[in-house]
């Protein structure tokens, strides 16, 4: 008799449908679905402002959908990823515990490969009208992989580089030349220290500027190419890393670790991944108004950032409708506004209506932005290999000294 009520219990699963996954057509329905659901947003957690950002987001979306929004910060976003293949290996295909990660490059290549993502879902988003994904491919294309409905952009982004105007009123305008000038003042140039994402990206602008051919890049590498492509790359690190900041003995940890090198003087040139990021640090008092944005000749690798939603993610409903929260006018020029972030909009003004286009038009965007002329076209990011191996080759050659 102690049987039946376990027995009892069995039955009962096994008649009670399992709650469906919303459909991404059915708007309507997600709404409803989402209403009371918790997201767990994993995504960066190493800027204040981009953490602020995230905390707005997620009051707004609670304020108008009852969605909560938990911000999961990561160091690294590879760690999100390897606890979704930890549970699809442990066999929990429904109740994990990511819902939305913030992703690119390498990490979204390895969890599309495996059938670790839900989707397609970003292209039926009401915010998806508002994008142009044909003049601006970066919209559905990570690092020349397809994305296929399974992730959705949220920000633009460009390499810039940093200079002081008080200290470097003319920075070095291609690779040779950074080397030359670092040479010549030994110290004043840091990178982040690879595997970082900023410190890798260096190290694919720096591939872009060395390649004998940098079309190259768009394909996965075979041996042979790989070999020839990077050799000009290790010459120019070879020469580079003895007079970086501090010997090339320690990098910053990260991209914001830049922020105060310069701010104090210690180096002169930094890069980074955000055309509005100096203005942004400029208005918030950690970079001093002489610090200007510049780009080098040939351009300068630009993307999208994404989120995606994993397979087995707990909070579909949720994470789609906080996904649709980032895409909108409001969220966006909040995001590009360098009292924010100063980040740029994957929205099409002629997308808008009149008076959306109106606020993006009136916004100040800072003193050291670029106008979208001086940044000129971006170049497309390398295939994901690129990243992967030239990360890998780094440590080696110059990660243990």
């Amino acid at each position: 008799m102690k049987l039946l009520p376990r027995l009892l219990a069995v039955v009962l699963a096994l008649a009670l449908p399992a709650h469906a996954d919303p459909d991404p057509a059915d708007w309507a329905g997600v709404l409803a679905q989402a209403r009371g659901q918790t997201v767990y947003f994993h995504a960066w957690g190493g800027s204040v402002q981009t953490n602020d950002f995230i905390r707005w987001a997620g009051d707004r979306v609670a304020e108008d959908f009852g969605v909560t929004v938990e911000h999961v910060k990561l160091a690294d976003t590879a760690d999100a990823v390897s606890r979704v293949i930890a549970e699809r290996t442990a066999g929990r295909d429904a109740g994990g515990a990511v819902d939305l990660i913030w992703i690119n490059g390498p990490n979204f290549a390895a969890m599309k490969g495996q059938g670790l993502l839900f989707g397609p879902w970003a292209e039926a988003l009401p915010g998806w009208t508002a994008m142009d994904p044909v003049a601006n491919g970066a919209l559905t294309a990570d690092f020349t992989v397809p994305t296929e409905g399974l992730e959705a952009p949220w920000a633009m982004a460009q390499v810039v580089f940093w200079h002081d105007i008080a200290r470097l009123p003319e920075p070095p305008r291609d690779m040779a030349a950074l080397a030359a000038w670092a040479e010549a003042d030994p110290g004043r140039f840091a990178y982040p220290q690879p595997p970082d994402f900023l410190g890798v990206t260096f190290l694919k602008q720096a591939l872009y500027g060395l390649a004998p051919d940098p079309a190259v890049l768009l394909s996965a590498p075979d041996d042979e190419t790989y070999a020839a492509s990077t050799a000009p790359l290790w010459a120019f690190l070879d020469r580079l890393t003895p007079v970086l900041w501090r010997g090339g003995r320690a990098y910053p940890a990260s991209g914001e670790a830049l922020k105060p090198l310069m701010a104090d003087g210690e180096i002169d040139l930094a890069i980074s991944f955000s055309p509005g990021a100096a203005s942004a640090a400029i208005a918030s008092g950690e970079l001093p108004d002489t610090v200007r944005s510049y780009v080098p000749d040939g351009g300068t690798i630009g993307n999208a950032s994404f989120v995606a939603i994993p397979y087995n993610a707990s909070a579909k409903a949720g994470a789609m409708v906080l996904a649709d929260f980032l895409l909108s006018p409001e969220a966006q020029l909040r995001m590009q506004d360098p009292a924010h972030l100063g980040w740029g909009t994957v929205l099409a003004m002629d997308r808008l209506a009149p008076e959306q286009a109106a606020g993006f038009a009136a916004l100040e965007l800072g003193p050291a932005t670029l106008s979208p002329a001086e940044l000129g076209p971006a170049l497309p990011e390398p295939h994901p290999d690129w990243m992967t191996r030239v990360a890998a080759d780094w440590a080696a050659r110059y990660g243990a000294r």
